[in-house]
């Protein structure tokens, strides 16, 4: 913008002219930055030499060529642990800045200076640094006491050079120091049995930059030694981050620590294809070796309870002790594959042995098999981001007893939908040393940046998107504009009078922008101009070449609001608050299907297959697309990316177009539909068999069909079941009619 105003010889009179001195002021400051972007640029491009920028790789350098460093006896011991610290008290995020990529990385702190200096510096700083790498990896060294003696008996292990090998590989590490936010000792101690515990706390005392174990991360998997297993590791470590593999609730530090997985071998050696949820030849299992004889005891007492439907399997005594001996479990005599055996239970029992931390976890979660987990105290990996409600079954150790008759009041639809959890579980953050390293920085790296942490859905919701690169429609804002309101798409083909009657009811809605009927009917045409009902938004109608459901679904550039409106010419009893009341609450979750008419999905165990249930129940997975509100982007997928030949066989068959919707919606966000009001009656009276498609004798077979269909297509079970609808807060409320926003909410 531009002021106008009379001009003298000094210049603009209404535009005062900046003092010499601030002048000079701003002149200096703009050089000072501008050096300071070149100095940085030429920093970053002329070789330097810094305090280690070699690459940390064991291809290169093998632990026997590492230096030696001998620990003099007097070396300095750090502290215990403090089990105060928190990431507000003992991890300095000021290493930790801003860069785009919301990663872990150096900062600058500045200066105190007056605000708008302030914010151009700190705007200056964000520039400079804006790296993307943040995790350093100490150089390879082999730590000895004065005589020679190694602090560990195995040196480096496989599993933790393939932990390092990862995090090198990744996104998160940087070879230069300064760099640095996270610092990880290339000292092993996974396994405490194998350190020396005095002489490992000096050498990690002397690493350059341990600075009281401020900013370094130490994993260790097996805490403790006997007699009394300490839950974490007895290494003393300053202020030191521990990722243990046992903690319990009494050593977790809640919100510094991280509770990692027991990494079980048998998952580099043994491949176990993923099975299907559903009933299993035994109901529960028991297959650790090194349970506790009051443990067993009550174990071979349920087994004599109940039968066949329990295995309590041991060690076998008749082979000989090695690698083949423990893949091998028995029961009386009898030899059974492990951990092959575990795909043959619903339940896996894991109770809790020396230590809280068992690796037999890991092995039932790659079974699929649904973990009872009874370990009192016992902090479960990575609960910090997953929950575990969803894929296990946790029972206090007293109530051990009564395990046969709480695992039996588990609905099969919920144990199915664990056992599917359990399985994705063991995929994304058990099945490797990398999967547990990079979901350890992972965790980290959400506490620094917490505006741009993952959210529940994703770390707990399996990425069911795999058949096209496109994005989930989460990038919209989180309450769309009401100002543009909706489209109502309105698909007929011959009931006039019907559609007439609804056209008239929806353009009573507040929130109407535009009506788009598209007449589905290739040998009629449809009425004059001067027949259709007046309303004050514009009405298109839309002539299509084929009679096709698909239609309704059709990207028309005729919709120009975010939200669309699909409704049925036979939907005339919905009112125009509960229209409205619908619209409002799609703004509030613009990537849900929010509809009227609920439906759901349910297993068939006798037929082995999924069926359509439309019977008045409890939950909901699909609202039927008849009335319901959605995102117009979901009209481009549905057009342009369905899956297989869905779109074509529903057009084909003509039925089902509502259910792949639901299938699409549900496959790209990973979330359920939500019904709104209690209404569950729809159509006009007057629609006969012959008018109305779903009165068809034949129609819930085929409705089962299209769920089969679609879901051998899409290879999943996308379709979410939830237990509750959307109501207005005042509907049953006895206030009088005046005071609510909605009042004409139908019963029924």
């Amino acid at each position: 913008m531009c002021a106008s105003g009379k001009y003298n010889s000094r210049g603009p009179a209404l535009i005062p002219r900046m003092k010499i001195k601030h002048r000079i002021y701003y002149i200096t400051l703009f050089s000072v930055v501008l050096l300071g972007l070149v100095a940085t640029g030429m920093f970053q491009f002329w070789p330097h030499s810094i305090e280690s920028t070699a690459d940390w790789t064991l291809d290169k350098r093998s632990i026997h060529d590492a230096p030696l460093i001998r620990l003099p006896v007097s070396s300095p011991i750090p502290e215990r642990g403090d089990l105060s610290c928190r990431m507000h008290t003992c991890f300095d995020v000021y290493r930790c800045g801003y860069n785009p990529k919301n990663r872990i990385k150096v900062t600058v702190n500045p200066p105190q200076l007056p605000k708008l200096k302030y914010a151009l510096i700190f705007l200056v700083l964000m520039l400079l640094h804006c790296y993307a790498l943040q995790v350093y990896i100490y150089p390879l060294q082999r730590f000895a006491d004065e005589l020679g003696v190694p602090i560990s008996s195995t040196g480096l292990s496989r599993e933790y050079n393939d932990l390092l090998s990862a995090i090198s590989d990744s996104d998160f590490y940087t070879d230069d120091v300064t760099r640095a936010c996270l610092f990880i000792p290339s000292i092993d101690v996974l396994n405490q049995n194998s350190l020396r515990i005095r002489e490992t706390a000096q050498a990690l005392a002397m690493l350059p930059r341990w600075d009281k174990g401020m900013n370094h991360l130490l994993f260790n998997m097996l805490p403790g030694g006997p007699p009394d297993y300490n839950t974490a590791l007895d290494v003393p470590r300053d202020r030191a981050l521990l990722a243990g593999g046992g903690f319990s609730t009494w050593t977790y530090r809640q919100g510094y620590d991280i509770s990692i997985p027991v990494y079980s071998p048998l998952s580099a050696d043994v491949e176990l294809p993923e099975r299907q949820p559903g009933p299993r030849r035994y109901f529960i299992l028991s297959s650790q070796t090194a349970i506790h004889r009051e443990y067993r005891a009550e174990l071979e007492r349920l087994k004599e309870e109940n039968g066949e439907a329990l295995l309590l399997l041991d060690k076998c005594s008749n082979l000989s002790q090695g690698a083949a001996s423990a893949r091998k479990r028995c029961y009386k005599g009898q030899v059974y594959d492990y951990p092959q055996i575990l795909q043959e239970s619903s339940f896996c029992v894991v109770l809790r042995g020396a230590r809280l931390g068992q690796a037999t976890l890991s092995d039932v979660l790659q079974a699929g098999c649904v973990p009872v987990i009874l370990a009192d105290s016992y902090i479960l990996p990575f609960s910090e981001v997953l929950d575990w409600k969803r894929a296990s079954v946790v029972i206090p150790e007293e109530k051990l007893s009564e395990m046969y008759t709480i695992l039996k009041s588990i609905p099969h639809r919920q144990v199915e939908e664990m056992q599917r959890q359990a399985r994705w579980f063991w995929d994304a953050y058990f099945s490797s040393m990398k999967a547990v390293g990079l979901t350890t920085l992972q965790i980290i790296n959400d506490r620094i940046y917490p505006y741009a942490a993952r959210t529940y859905e994703q770390w707990n919701n399996p990425p069911v998107v795999k058949w096209s690169s496109v994005n989930s429609p989460l990038f919209l804002p989180l309450i769309p504009p009401r100002a543009p309101g909706f489209t109502a798409v309105v698909l007929t083909y011959d009931r006039v009078e019907s559609l007439f009657r609804v056209i008239t009811e929806i353009s009573k809605v507040p929130s109407l922008a535009k009506l788009l009927v598209v007449w589905n009917n290739q040998n009629k045409s449809p009425p004059e101009e001067s027949l259709w009902p007046k309303v004050s938004v514009p009405l298109k109608v839309v002539r299509t070449k084929e009679n096709k459901l698909s239609n309704r679904f059709f990207p028309y550039d005729e919709i120009e609001t975010e939200a669309v409106l699909a409704i049925d010419d036979d939907i005339i009893m919905l009112t125009s608050d509960e229209l409205q009341f619908g619209y409002e609450v799609w703004r509030e979750f613009p990537d849900r299907l929010v509809g009227y008419p609920g439906r759901l999905h349910l297993w068939d165990h006798e037929m082995g297959k999924w069926k359509y249930e439309s019977e008045w129940t409890n939950e909901v997975s699909m609202v039927l697309t008849g009335a319901a509100f959605y995102h117009k982007y979901f009209n481009y997928l549905y057009t342009y990316k369905m899956p297989g030949d869905i779109k074509n066989w529903v057009d084909a068959h003509m039925n089902c177009e509502d259910i792949a919707m639901n299938f699409l919606v549900a496959n790209i966000t990973g979330k359920a539909p939500i019904k709104v009001t209690p209404r569950k009656k729809f159509k006009c009276p007057e629609c006969t068999a012959i008018d109305g498609l779903s009165l068809d004798q034949t129609h819930m077979v085929e409705r089962s069909e299209c769920i089969n269909k679609f879901a051998s297509v899409f290879g999943t079970m996308p379709l979410k079941v939830v237990e509750h609808r959307a109501d207005p807060v005042l509907y049953k409320d006895d206030f009088p009619e005046k005071l609510k926003s909605f009042p004409n909410i139908g019963s029924l």
